[in-house]
């Protein structure tokens, strides 16, 4: 008769595969503090991110193949999550910051600063601890969008100390500016400001700090990927051939600058009528898909031309917080989920390098 201790339990296990990191969950090291009482097992899958998109699929299969061996009459399984770094940051400033992932577009209008907020959200809500940076600073619109742009920071010592709101640590040049003050500067004050706002930011310990670039090629994104290792960025496009031609461009400059893209998402992709349910292309320009595939990186997904994302945006309250059970909140979260996957993927990558 077969014993029933932690090594027949782990070798059971090691038939739980993850899809996208394509090693079983044994290991990866998922697997932690086996329990064995009788016929009742326990133990904790420890995934690289909250936001796993398959968390209740490793789950399930984790009681499957535990259910099964001989003994066993009851398996409970915790699953939890430590999201793992990738490489170590050069400021000290930023020491507990996991993964910096910038959202950037070729142009501007694409919905990126949208896309920022909403990834944000959906990656705090899954339990992940999250900062965003408006690193916008010719249009600062996350104060705005995020219904905080009567918010004036504190200083703790010599650092500034982020808003809160939603869940979020937030920080914007925004914050800093009378209303209605425009910002006239030349390329060496923007990368200055740019490096003041990731580096005198008590960030404290983040899973995650998205960055919203300001669109184009210009100083703001060569300073970014110049500044900080980025766990990669993510490329924010319409449906336009246009908007492809000029995100595009954004690809090659981060590749020119060692910066990873990790996934492209089409915004604004179709719109479904809300008497009929028709669905609709309103564009008919170059599709996210194809150009991930043009360029060879993973298509994140996309998100419906929906009017309701833009007033909640403009009511400084999120769709995720203003009506999290209408179809746009699910493809946020599923995009940040497959956001969580790449950049799981890649530290996951430089610890076997």
């Amino acid at each position: 008769m077969a014993i029933l201790d932690a090594d027949a339990v782990l070798d059971a296990l090691r038939a739980v595969q993850d899809p996208d990191l394509h090693r079983d969950i044994v290991t990866l090291g998922f697997v932690k503090d086996i329990r064995i009482a009788g016929g009742e097992v326990s133990f904790q899958v420890e995934l690289t991110t909250p936001a796993c998109p398959v968390k209740d699929l490793l789950k399930t299969q984790c009681e499957v193949v535990v259910g099964a061996l001989p003994g066993v009459e009851r398996v409970e399984v915790e699953m939890t999550a430590r999201v793992r770094g990738g490489e170590s940051k050069p400021d000290v400033s930023l020491a507990g910051v996991q993964h910096v992932i910038a959202i950037a577009s070729g142009k501007g209008g694409v919905g990126k600063s949208t896309v920022s907020c909403n990834l944000a959200i959906a990656l705090a809500q899954a339990g992940a601890k999250v900062g965003l940076l408006d690193a916008d600073v010719y249009g600062p619109s996350i104060p705005l969008m995020m219904g905080a742009q009567n918010e004036r920071p504190m200083t703790r010592g010599e650092k500034i100390v982020p808003i809160y709101r939603y869940g979020i640590h937030l920080m914007s040049l925004g914050f800093l500016l009378e209303e209605g003050q425009a910002v006239l500067w030349r390329g060496p004050m923007v990368a200055g400001t740019v490096k003041q706002l990731l580096t005198d930011v008590d960030w404290g310990e983040l899973d995650y700090l998205i960055v919203d670039l300001p669109p184009g090629t210009g100083d703001a994104p060569m300073s970014l990927a110049q500044l900080v290792p980025l766990t990669g960025v993510v490329i924010v496009a319409t449906p336009h051939h246009v908007a492809a031609n000029i995100a595009g461009k954004s690809v090659q400059l981060f590749r020119r600058l060692n910066a990873p893209i990790i996934g492209v998402i089409e915004n604004m992709a179709e719109f479904v009528c809300p008497s009929c349910q028709t669905v609709s292309r309103i564009f008919a320009g170059l599709s996210g898909e194809d150009l991930a595939a043009r360029f060879d990186v993973p298509f994140l997904g996309s998100i419906p031309l929906d009017p309701g994302i833009s007033q909640a945006s403009d009511d400084g309250v999120p769709p995720l917080v203003a009506d999290p059970f209408r179809a746009p909140s699910q493809c946020f979260r599923d995009l940040a989920g497959k956001l969580a996957q790449q950049a799981s993927i890649r530290a996951l990558a430089q610890e076997a390098s």
